[in-house]
């Protein structure tokens, strides 16, 4: 049966309303069911322990579990691709960092995902400088040593990263460009099998985050030369800046954020990073961030839009910086 123009107008507008309200709908009640949060990296490393920080107390604020799954590989590209293509509903999203929403852009001329187009933003979650850290029974007493050691020694050391593309990759890389250096390079699985292959003196040096080897060094199991930032760390309070280490260049200031794919609800954003505000405000989660060697973002650096200005910046301030390095992945 032929239905008259108006008659299947009426019914088409109908349609697109009822489908509307349902939308509405499903985004007032979000969250009916377990969130999960997509780690680009392996059990352990920094992403990991930050998602599973704030993401205990998101449970409790949206009445849902949020579960990290673990997505290794490709320099996190893997785990970005698979959050990237996930159903826009809110009950997919992913936890990313410098490397995978901006590093990547210039390491991998052939990626799958623009970072600051395909994702929509939820909020920074937590930032940390790097660590110059080695095995502790390694020669160098000072910075300057380490340097001068290094470049005397290049073809006999290793230095140990968490996979290319990763933050331990692209902070050594850069390490060693500024100091004119090419060690043999000893890719894991993780920044967490990466330091435990440290600690055993099995490689020699690398770049590492405070919450990745701050424990470690006020342990005594691994050396720390400098930290690369302006300020001394309260988590490693005795390790000298990089500004005061004879380093000042070696700036390495990285930050940990949630992301959704692209098109998911304004209202299913806002909850997101409203409850992520919220764990944010928590002392025992800021204490338990701190005790890992996070840092926790003021109010006033959080939010949707502060975030998606920060990837565009980022991605514009590292792209002539590794491009310089001559590093392509494919």
């Amino acid at each position: 049966m032929k239905l008259p123009r108006r008659k299947f107008l009426h019914l088409a507008a109908g349609t697109a309303a009822l489908s509307a309200v349902s939308r509405i709908a499903r985004a007032q009640a979000y969250p009916t069911r377990p969130v999960t949060i997509i780690d680009a990296f392996a059990p352990g490393g920094n992403t990991d322990l930050a998602a599973r920080i704030v993401g205990q107390h998101m449970s409790r604020t949206l009445g849902q579990q949020f579960i990290v799954e673990n997505v290794a590989g490709a320099g996190g590209t893997i785990g970005s691709i698979r959050a990237m293509r996930a159903k826009p509903d809110g009950y997919t999203i992913q936890v990313g960092h410098t490397g995978t929403h901006a590093f990547s852009v210039s390491f991998y001329p052939n990626l799958a995902f623009k970072p600051d187009v395909d994702f929509e933003p939820i909020g920074i979650v937590a930032e940390q400088p790097m660590l110059i850290v080695a095995r502790k029974d390694f020669p160098p007493k000072d910075l300057k040593e380490f340097i001068a050691y290094v470049k005397t020694n290049a073809e006999k050391l290793n230095m140990a990263h968490a996979g290319v593309g990763s933050l331990t990759f692209t902070f050594g890389l850069l390490l060693n460009s500024m100091i004119g250096v090419k060690p043999t390079l000893v890719p894991f699985n993780g920044g967490a099998p990466a330091m435990n292959a440290l600690i055993g003196g099995q490689v020699d040096y690398m770049c590492s985050s405070t919450s990745g080897a701050g424990q470690q060094v006020q342990s005594g199991m691994v050396k720390a030369y400098a930290i690369g930032a302006v300020e001394r760390h309260p988590v490693v309070p005795n390790v000298p800046t990089s500004v005061e280490a004879g380093l000042p260049e070696f700036q390495a200031l990285v930050w940990i954020a949630l992301f959704a794919p692209k098109e998911t609800p304004r209202p299913i954003l806002d909850k997101l990073t409203d409850a992520l505000n919220q764990a944010l405000d928590d002392q025992d989660v800021r204490k338990r961030l701190f005790d890992v060697g996070f840092d926790t973002p003021d109010r006033a650096k959080r939010g949707q839009q502060q975030l998606a200005v920060l990837v565009k910046s980022e991605i514009a301030r590292w792209t002539p910086i590794i491009r310089a390095a001559n590093v392509k992945l494919d």
